[in-house]
């Protein structure tokens, strides 16, 4: 990716955000713009432009993007009444920002199928 994501900035601090986990390889961010309760962006520190560019190399990552998303629902409360995990896989399901990064939703009822 040639130039930096917006989450590149938040992450290298040029830009704030409210962050809730952070390690040497994932951060999560609260959403500015949040569609439940609970909506908690996890993103990795490398920049992969989306899940589909995602390689090989990136397997551990992607298991542990998934594992802080767990991680968080359960600190949050979230694990007794049920969260949703989302990835967004281009402009058409959602994806608004090209830096991979799951969403974790909770705190209300969701409906299926979503969108």
């Amino acid at each position: 990716m040639p130039d930096k994501t917006l989450f590149s900035k938040i992450i290298d601090g040029e830009i704030p955000g409210t962050f809730v986990y952070r390690d040497d390889r994932i951060v999560a961010i609260r959403d500015i713009a949040p569609q439940a309760p609970t909506h908690i962006l996890i993103i990795p520190v490398k920049p992969i432009s989306g899940i589909e560019t995602a390689g090989p190399e990136d397997q551990a990552l992607l298991g542990d993007l998934l594992l802080v998303g767990a991680k968080l629902a359960r600190e949050l409360g979230l694990e007794a009444r049920g969260y949703r995990l989302v990835i967004n896989a281009g402009e058409d399901a959602g994806q608004s920002v090209p830096h991979l990064h799951v969403h974790l939703l909770g705190g209300r009822a969701m409906s299926w199928p979503p969108g």
